[in-house]
């Protein structure tokens, strides 16, 4: 079991976005511990339908599941599948994105370099960091862990790695922060740990998390009625840019053909944009939860033009 509580990341924020009514069936992508699933129902007589790859965040939701029963349906699967995992168009799309404190503490998930486990990292089925770490090349591996932790020092951090794996496999967390300390060690006054980058990385390679932020907001789309509202928060600039893109790409945009014609809304986007900037955390949360501090709000409306 986890060692604390998973803090849903502003609450009132995505309530508010969401606006949860009566009748109203809504999907939260991202169920976790089940935090916003439970605001969600508590907030309107609604229903709905909690996705999550995690089969230990299934296996523990199945309270909630008897106690909103039967409002509340929990499905295994992921979240870029979620038009697979409802019938018919919903009212409101919520995503959390990003790792959960409760897999972060458990050490046999292999997630966090503070504790000894297996290098796993898999929220759900397919290849382990080990595995992945185990076959891929130098340059790939560098480049990987460029991209997904933005790490400067990618290709000093690649080059330990597949130096150490030639001696005996990396299988454990804390073998593999070692390697990336050793390589890099930290500085004096860095409060970043030296393995911080890569282990977020080999996470979202693992869990293809980028790829599935993706087909989420594409398939947002097709499952959103008109008026149903899409709410995303996200915790570091990858998974944002991503947002931020697609509700470029896909709102009501202001067009004009010269620089003296007048300003008119492009009516064929399918959505339009709720808030114009990103909503952030309170100073008063992000001080009780660290985790806030980092959170990115994004909301946009379904407008029912068809595309």
């Amino acid at each position: 079991m986890s060692e604390r509580p998973h803090i849903p990341v502003m609450m009132a924020e995505v309530l508010a976005a969401l606006a949860p009514t009566d009748n109203a069936t809504y999907v939260d992508g991202t169920f976790g511990a089940g935090g916003y699933t439970s605001a969600i129902l508590n907030a309107a007589q609604c229903n709905v339908v909690a996705i999550d790859r995690d089969p230990t965040a299934i296996e523990n939701g199945q309270a909630l599941v008897h106690e909103y029963s039967p409002r509340l349906q929990l499905v295994q699967n992921q979240f870029g599948n979620v038009a697979t995992c409802v019938r018919g168009e919903i009212d409101g799309f919520v995503l959390d994105i990003g790792v959960s404190s409760m897999q972060l503490d458990q050490a046999d998930r292999g997630f966090s370099f503070m504790r000894e486990g297996p290098l796993d990292m898999r929220m759900g089925d397919g290849e382990s960091a080990a595995e992945l770490i185990a076959r891929i090349d130098e340059a790939d591996l560098a480049d990987l862990i460029y991209k997904y932790g933005e790490e400067r020092q990618s290709r000093k951090i690649a080059k330990a790695i597949v130096n150490a794996r030639a001696d005996s496999k990396i299988e454990t967390t804390l073998q593999l922060a070692n390697i990336i300390e050793k390589a890099t060690p930290r500085k004096w006054g860095d409060k970043i740990h030296p393995a911080t980058r890569t282990f977020q990385a080999l996470r979202i390679a693992v869990n293809d998390e980028l790829g599935e932020l993706e087909r989420a907001l594409a398939a947002s789309i097709s499952i959103l009625k008109k008026g149903g509202r899409l709410v995303v928060v996200t915790f570091h600039s990858l998974e944002d840019r991503i947002v931020k893109n697609f509700l470029k790409d896909n709102t009501d945009k202001i067009t004009s053909t010269n620089k003296y014609a007048s300003e008119e809304k492009n009516v064929t986007a399918p959505f339009e944009l709720l808030y114009r900037k990103t909503v952030q955390a309170t100073s008063a949360e992000s001080k009780i939860n660290p985790r806030a501090r980092s959170a990115k709000l994004r909301a946009a409306i379904r407008t029912g033009v068809a595309v």
